[in-house]
């Protein structure tokens, strides 16, 4: 279909704002830099190395064969840098493999940070998966709930914002908002909206019942970086939106992962393993094994609700279509887990008749 006119002078506008922004990005970077390394040659243009979720765009700078950084273009229109800055000084303070910030532009939304490489969980985790290596697979999971275990430990929350009732209950919104109504088409009913409601008034309770610590909040495979040698921890990136919240969602996060699945086994394993670990260190005395894998379970169907609408919104609004592809396992998450709870038996039949069978007509083909 031929677009618009006025279509296309909008698109000429983003793609010239956004060349703007990495022109200004180069010049401050190439300032910072010779302040850092005046001995270093000219920074060359910078190397393309990922978008996000969010508007935040990440570049390497290379001032010599042996040292790199990474730029970052966060606008400040869109991005508010401040909380980055602060978690990140918060995490480094309490020894976890944070990057090292080395400089910082709030109100032009530039940063500079310690390049921790290319090697990120995923890749790793999914390579080891296929040929079998499970000795791999548990040495990861174990080194990350290690430093998730350090995170909850050290990292004081009280200065962190409240993961509270409203903001649960938010970020669940955006399941009917962009996974029924933007994406499937689907405007549920009254009776539906009250059912909806009555679920999210049950997960709020159950997630603000936990004992409260730092949360991560984006505790995954995409967001943490492979040990560098000599080191048994890994690094951890996109921890701006930390806050003070219920002790078992980065677990959740960490094992339910959206981009990668393992069975029930490993998982029971590794869950033992976190909760070893935090009994030794007082994070959650006096909670039941049972009473945790029931925290855990509930945490999760929070969170996969809430990514149903966040991929959904990124694919419609933000063009992002790639996230579709990760939609069938958050929804077999969600079904799965809903199962084991009455509480949620009305919301899991609509989904398993109506919702899900759309969604999957909606998906595009694997080929």
């Amino acid at each position: 279909m031929e677009r618009s006119p006025n279509a296309r002078q909008g698109e000429v506008k983003r793609t010239n704002a956004v060349d703007s922004r990495r022109a200004g990005l180069t010049a401050w970077t190439r300032a910072r830099l010779r302040q850092m390394l005046p001995h270093a040659p000219e920074l060359g243009e910078l190397e393309i190395v990922s978008g996000d979720a969010s508007h935040r765009r990440y570049f390497r700078a290379r001032p010599t064969a042996n040292f790199s950084c990474i730029a970052v273009d966060a606008p400040p229109g869109k991005e508010d840098s401040r909380p980055f800055v602060k978690v990140c000084r918060m995490l480094r303070a309490a020894s976890l493999r944070a990057p090292e910030l080395h400089a910082a532009d709030i109100e032009q939304g530039y940063m500079l940070l310690e390049d921790f490489g290319d090697q990120l969980y995923l890749p790793r985790l999914l390579r080891a998966q296929e040929s079998g290596d499970s000795e791999t697979v548990d040495r990861l999971y174990r080194a990350a709930i290690d430093s998730l275990l350090d995170l909850q430990q050290h990292v004081n929350p009280s200065g962190l914002p409240a993961y509270d009732k409203t903001e649960l209950a938010r970020e669940m919104s955006l399941f009917p908002d962009w996974f029924c109504r933007r994406w499937l088409q689907v405007e549920p009913n009254t009776a539906q909206l009250e059912m909806i409601d009555g679920c999210f008034d049950f997960l709020c309770e159950a997630a603000i019942s936990q004992v409260q610590i730092a949360v991560h909040r984006d505790y995954h495979s995409r967001n943490l970086m492979l040990p560098e040698a000599g080191s048994d921890r890994p690094g951890i990136l996109d921890f701006q939106d930390a806050v003070r919240g219920a002790c078992s969602y980065d677990l959740v996060s960490l094992l339910r992962d959206c981009y990668i699945r393992w069975d029930r086994r490993r998982l029971e394993g590794w869950i033992g393993y976190y909760l070893e670990g935090a009994r030794s260190r007082g994070i959650v005395a006096g909670i039941s094994d049972v009473q945790f894998r029931r925290d855990f379970d509930l945490m999760g169907l929070q969170r996969h609700l809430k990514v149903l609408g966040i991929f959904c919104r990124l694919t419609i609004r933000d063009h992002k279509s790639g996230f579709l592809a990760d939609i069938p396992l958050v929804m077999e998450y969600f079904s799965e887990v809903a199962q084991e709870y009455g509480e949620m038996e009305k919301l899991l039949s609509w989904f398993r008749k109506e919702l899900e069978p759309r969604a999957r007509e909606n998906l595009p083909a694997v080929t």
